[in-house]
């Protein structure tokens, strides 16, 4: 069987490019935690969640009205969200208010979402 178009079709090592890299290349612990951060926005109703809070800060009760989903169920994803750093609370009163924990987070999920729209819209 021929190789496909995205197989080599050498053994060539570019002894440069990987000496280059191995000099920069991040620390397993930091590659681990930045893959368990893009597993969490893995999660469509996760992410449903995530992208409501990058339009508006939002309590338990609007989050799951939006959703059709349940308080209890809205709530065990958002303690996910907290517990990996991905939104932050606000308390006024007895209301916890909900939203993106900083900027980063915010252009995780419009860099995402615009480069589906890109593709998206093409079609």
């Amino acid at each position: 069987m021929g190789k496909s178009e995205f197989e080599c079709d050498t053994s060539v090592i570019h002894s440069d490019v990987i000496e280059k890299l191995k000099k920069s290349f991040l620390p397993d612990e930091v590659i681990f935690l930045t893959a368990d951060f893009f597993k969490i926005f893995g999660d469509s109703t996760r992410f449903k969640i995530l992208y409501a809070l990058d339009k508006e800060e939002m309590c338990v009760g609007d989050i799951s009205s939006l959703l059709g989903m349940t308080i209890s169920a809205v709530s065990h994803q958002l303690k996910i969200l907290r517990d990996s750093n991905l939104v932050k609370t606000r308390r006024n009163g007895k209301v916890v208010y909900y939203s993106p924990a900083d900027e980063h987070v915010q252009k995780v999920i419009e860099c995402g979402v615009e480069h589906i729209m890109e593709k998206f819209e093409e079609k």
